[in-house]
């Protein structure tokens, strides 16, 4: 991210909407379950709130010092592990549910999108869910803070076939004022 990306990232705004908003709208009528992992959470502003909530909380990162500012910040709330969404560090089938929040748009390619989809799915139980939000990159402001930065939007239109291309059922797909959210379940059997 460039300087004023991680300016907005870490700051006490984006924090306080992503407690007030972003996470109510993301999560709403989600059942996350007793061992739930996030991936991409950069700062963790969508972290410190999920690392309140009751179950184990595991976070994959791929920046290293990111990584060090969670872990100093979580201590023992979370499990930080290093590494990538595209090739998750865990077995198949560990969690009850996959998080991610305004990240997507930070990954190279529609493709790596995918396979960070197809990732989520492996590492999900039968019946869990895959839930998230991120934003549609179509504000002016938005594209600014993302100069020199990687800025590939998901089409809220097409991510329903992808994630069911991935093996997910009941895809949900919404979008409200800037960003959509989306939820899909892991096959109960």
């Amino acid at each position: 991210m460039n300087t004023v990306h991680n300016l907005v990232c870490s700051s006490r705004w984006w924090a306080g909407r992503v407690e007030q908003e972003l996470l109510p709208w993301g999560l709403k009528g989600i059942d996350a379950g007793d061992d739930v992992l996030e991936f991409g959470p950069g700062f963790g502003a969508t972290t410190k709130v999920l690392a309140a909530r009751p179950g184990r909380l595991s976070v994959l990162e791929l920046e290293p010092r990111y990584c060090r500012r969670l872990r100093r910040e979580l201590a023992d709330r979370a499990e930080v592990i290093q590494g990538d969404a595209t090739s998750m560090p865990f077995p198949d089938e560990r969690f009850s549910a996959v998080l991610c929040f305004t990240m997507l748009h930070h990954l190279h390619s529609v493709a790596m999108q995918d396979r960070a989809f197809a990732e989520a799915m492996r590492v999900l139980r039968p019946g869990g869910v895959f839930a998230g939000t991120d934003s549609l990159g179509t504000g002016g402001l938005f594209k600014l803070i993302h100069v020199g930065d990687i800025l590939n939007p998901v089409d809220p239109q097409t991510l329903p076939a992808r994630l069911a291309g991935c093996g997910f059922e009941r895809v949900e797909v919404e979008t409200g004022g800037s960003s959509l959210r989306f939820r899909a379940h892991r096959p109960a059997t």
